[in-house]
């Protein structure tokens, strides 16, 4: 009888994401320090309150920890739960903000995150604890719900590269953001990753789909 290799391959793959984790990180930070400068001096210049916006959300296994993004909302108007979730057209965010969310470079910070281990480059989007979806807890929507957090949340993911972000209060969008990032924790790869980065850079980065 063959001996099974699937826990030997999994630390492997574990150990070339954590590394490709920390290179693609530092990288990222080093190139886009002149950009993430600029922002910050925009978001002060722009409005009164914190470069950056703090928020508690799910880790791997059901942990928690907290995400960094740029501030995109006037800062007494941000709701910390996350529950209120982020609309098009937004009435609570800056100009700078609009700019950042139709970008995605809101999320930039979140580099110092994947350095610190708390993050993927790829992986499910981090939810706050107690999302929503149709009006109904996360979990009670459909119970394979905390199926997602068995790998690390990334900063993008097969479910954003595949339109399904934003707003999670239609049945069908919360479905099919779930049955994405379950299809990714099932078959993660790195070329998987590699293909849902580049994928990323060019949805979201160079056609501003975000909200």
């Amino acid at each position: 009888m063959a001996i099974s290799n699937t826990l030997p391959d999994a630390r492997r793959y574990a150990g070339i994401k954590r590394l490709f984790d920390i290179v693609g990180g530092v990288s990222g930070i080093l190139l886009l320090a002149p950009l993430m400068a600029g922002i910050a001096i925009a978001i002060k210049v722009n409005s009164t309150g914190s470069v950056l916006f703090r928020q508690t959300r799910h880790g791997r296994n059901g942990s928690t920890f907290t995400i960094l993004k740029f501030r995109s909302m006037y800062a007494d108007l941000g709701d910390a739960s996350g529950r209120q979730q982020t609309v098009r057209d937004d009435p609570r965010m800056t100009p700078v903000g609009r700019f950042l969310r139709r970008s995605n470079f809101d999320e930039l910070p979140q580099l110092f995150n994947v350095l610190k281990g708390e993050m993927s480059l790829v992986g499910p989007r981090p939810h706050v604890p107690g999302m929503l979806a149709a009006g109904l807890p996360y979990e009670e929507f459909d119970p394979r719900y905390h199926q997602r957090h068995r790998v690390k949340p990334g900063i993008t993911g097969l479910a954003q590269v595949n339109g399904y972000r934003g707003e999670t209060k239609v049945p069908h969008a919360a479905h099919m953001r779930l049955e994405h990032d379950l299809a990714y924790v099932a078959r993660h790869s790195p070329l998987l990753d590699i293909k849902i980065i580049f994928k990323t850079i060019v949805r979201e980065f160079f056609k501003g789909n975000g909200y």
